[in-house]
């Protein structure tokens, strides 16, 4: 099982990945070892994940959300309830 998912970082931006391992993907970017991107924005929480059948799935759809807006990302994702 693969996964998309989206971070809200401490500036209120998003972060957009994939992995296989959402909890231990989630530590490596609060740990500084994620990607370049949340090493200077620092990730808080978790506000969207998506379950997909194999890694080609998952990075097609992180592809499809990371050409979206911020707007857009929140509409479709419905992110509002999650945003501090």
């Amino acid at each position: 099982m693969w996964y998309v998912y989206v971070l809200e970082c401490a500036d209120g931006t998003f972060y957009t990945g994939s992995t296989n391992n959402l909890e231990k993907r989630f530590l490596e970017h609060k740990n500084g070892k994620g990607g370049h991107y949340t090493r200077s924005h620092q990730p808080l929480k978790i506000v969207y994940s998506e379950k997909l059948p194999n890694k080609s799935e998952a990075l097609k759809r992180e592809r499809q959300i990371k050409g979206w807006s911020r707007g857009k990302k929140i509409k479709i994702l419905n992110l509002s309830n999650f945003l501090r």
